[in-house]
């Protein structure tokens, strides 16, 4: 596989991740803010399917296509902009991860209230809090990867 195949994967990946991960939110805030029991399980259902088929197909495919173009562009994987891009990676893994946990879990509680016909309990509330704030660095990550990408910056 050569350099432009690569850059293809990894952009193609990096964009799935920001575009599933800014949709995700969009739709899941939306669906909140209806209030509505049944939209709610409905949009948290589809949003936990979205987030394993697509992001995590992406989160596994941007080390390995990273990788592989630093060994194809002879990169030191000690370059700064490399360095600091792994790091955010991993902190967008650090709020990833509890992330899909929280959608799941809004998920079966509306699912639930829905199928009981009630409103929705106090836990729900309380990890739509967690999942809309750990959001916010997780997407800031991604945006300084992808300017760090671009612009391979010598940080230090």
């Amino acid at each position: 596989m050569g350099y432009l195949d690569l850059k293809f994967l990894h952009i193609v990946g990096a964009t799935v991740l920001l575009g599933t991960g800014a949709g995700i939110a969009f739709f899941m805030v939306m669906a909140h803010r209806t209030k509505d029991v049944a939209v709610i399980a409905g949009v948290a259902r589809i949003v936990v399917i979205a987030d394993f088929l697509f992001t995590a197909t992406a989160v596994i495919a941007q080390p390995v296509t990273g990788l592989l173009l630093a060994k194809v562009q002879n990169y030191p994987l000690a370059s700064s902009w490399i360095v600091a891009s792994v790091v955010l990676y991993l902190v967008i893994g650090a709020f990833w991860l509890p992330v899909i946990y929280f959608q799941m879990r809004m998920r079966d509680l509306a699912t639930h209230a829905r199928d009981q016909k009630k409103p929705l309990p106090a836990d729900y509330y309380w990890y739509y809090r967690i999942w809309f704030a750990f959001g916010f660095p997780a997407f800031f990550s991604i945006l300084v990867i992808f300017w760090l990408m671009i612009s391979r910056a010598r940080l230090w």
